[in-house]
């Protein structure tokens, strides 16, 4: 079935925006320049700066979402459906696994490359897999754990990729690096215990998505907003990446942008493609399907790392290719895309079926299908 112009639209919107969110933050990372002393230009690394404006991206999800009912409603037949009444206090708990992991997320990108990033945060499905086993009583069918299993394989060839680069690195320590990764596959704990506590508390509530992304938004861009304040007076050392060595140093980065404005141009591209990628991820997995939208997402990865490479942000890796390749097909494996491929093949249509009637499709969905960003998107 051809797609319409429309589809095609928002499946373009969803590639490039989640593609410039990454990018965006990389980019933001590379930059030099003075502070609010006399100190000598350093490099921009505030990554708690950098996600209190991913939080507000997702706080404007919840502008849109009033702005599409209120236009739906002056509809001779209103379609949209706004949800149930609920406790917005639900997403608290949620909100701070997001604010936690974006945080991690972002302190790692400062120390590896943004194709690694992206590629490293397919860990997401090991963690979600097993949590839901001991918290949701999901059971896996067999091409489930062979996708997580899959995808650990393509996990260890993307670290070796950068463990091999890591002694030709010109930009990055090769313990950052170590460091960097080992730090966005802890994340994705994070990210997993948020998707369990979502679906545990928050799913059997009907919210709209868009409107579930701006209220988890606001609790992270309120409650970050408040922690750079202590933040600017803990001291971490050599870990900081601003004169004073604290643990953020909000006034040094708004001095940065002052002395070098592009900043503020690469910190605006991550906080409006945060806001417009979960609006194209939502409406994509509403106007063609949720596995499309997983397609896209690994489509993302690819545009990243290439264009990555294009800048010269990082070198060529055979290895980190063939890792992506591994990653892929463990994505592909949990989630089920292997089915209808398979069952074109008669002795093996019998065990799809099988497979299919003990899947439980709330959970792959739920991964998938909510047009959610790991962030973030996560980056």
């Amino acid at each position: 079935m051809a797609w319409t112009k429309y589809q095609l639209f928002l499946a373009g919107l969803m590639l490039t925006t989640g593609s410039l969110n990454t990018l965006s933050a990389k980019w933001a990372d590379m930059f030099s320049a003075k502070g609010c002393r006399d100190d000598p230009e350093h490099q921009f690394a505030h990554p708690f700066v950098q996600a209190v404006g991913m939080f507000l991206g997702e706080l404007s999800c919840i502008v849109v979402f009033y702005i599409l009912l209120f236009h739906d409603r002056r509809r001779p037949e209103p379609k949209m459906n706004p949800g149930q009444s609920f406790n917005p206090l639900l997403f608290f708990a949620p909100a701070m696994c997001d604010m936690t992991a974006t945080c991690i997320m972002y302190v790692a990108l400062n120390m590896t490359s943004a194709s690694s990033f992206q590629m490293l945060r397919g860990a997401v499905i090991i963690f979600t897999g097993l949590l839901s086993v001991a918290f949701l009583g999901r059971r896996l069918v067999p091409s489930q754990w062979l996708g997580i299993l899959t995808t650990i394989l393509g996990l260890v060839i993307v670290g070796l990729s950068d463990f091999l680069s890591g002694h030709r690195d010109d930009t990055h320590k090769l313990s950052d690096i170590i460091t960097g990764d080992l730090l966005i596959i802890m994340a994705q704990v994070i990210v997993a215990v948020q998707m369990v506590l979502e679906e545990k508390f928050v799913y059997k509530h009907d919210v709209h998505p868009l409107r579930a992304v701006g209220i988890e938004g606001f609790f992270g861009f309120f409650v970050l907003s408040l922690l750079l304040i202590p933040m600017y007076f803990i001291p971490v050392g050599d870990f900081a990446g601003n004169p004073r060595q604290v643990l953020e140093d909000a006034l040094d980065a708004f001095c940065q942008i002052g002395h070098k404005p592009l900043i503020l141009l690469a910190l605006l591209g991550n906080t409006v493609s945060i806001a417009f990628f979960n609006f194209a991820g939502i409406s994509v997995t509403k106007e063609i399907s949720a596995t499309t939208r997983m397609v896209l997402d690994s489509l993302r990865t690819l545009v990243i790392w290439a264009v990555s490479l294009a800048l010269g942000w990082e070198h060529f890796q055979g290895l980190q290719v063939l890792g992506f390749m591994v990653l892929l097909v463990g994505t592909a494996l949990y989630n089920g895309l292997h089915r209808p491929l398979l069952a074109r093949i008669p002795c093996c249509a019998a065990m799809v079926n099988t497979e299919e009637a003990e899947d439980s499709p709330g959970e792959r969905e739920r991964l998938l299908g909510d047009g959610r960003v790991q962030n973030g998107d996560e980056g």
